[in-house]
């Protein structure tokens, strides 16, 4: 199985919600994903790095980590996915589990 990688950068939104501390959540098991968060000094901008075996699919990936970034306010923060084949609901699940994992 051959694997894509994506990597782009969001704009921080919103009220800032900074990253603190790393964190991770989820398993890379058929139809899931796991998501890692780690701080990174990005001047109010989310680098987010996505490993799929899914090919084609590169703008859905940016809107739902892009609506994600909107809704939470995170900002100066590294997002790394490690997906095999979640659904654009699972990739939101999963974003926000991690984003409940961090210390308030």
């Amino acid at each position: 199985m051959a694997l894509q990688t994506i990597e782009f950068e969001i704009n921080g939104t919103g009220t800032p919600r900074r990253v603190t501390s790393s964190v991770h959540y989820g398993v890379v098991g058929s139809g899931d994903l796991e998501v890692l968060l780690s701080p990174s000094d990005k001047a109010g901008k989310l680098s987010v790095r996505v490993v799929t075996p899914v090919k084609g699919f590169d703008d859905l990936w940016r809107r739902v980590i892009s609506h994600f970034a909107a809704e939470t306010g995170l900002t100066d923060a590294q997002i790394e996915i490690n997906d095999n084949n979640a659904s654009p609901a699972v990739v939101a699940l999963r974003l926000r589990q991690a984003l409940a994992e961090l210390p308030a």
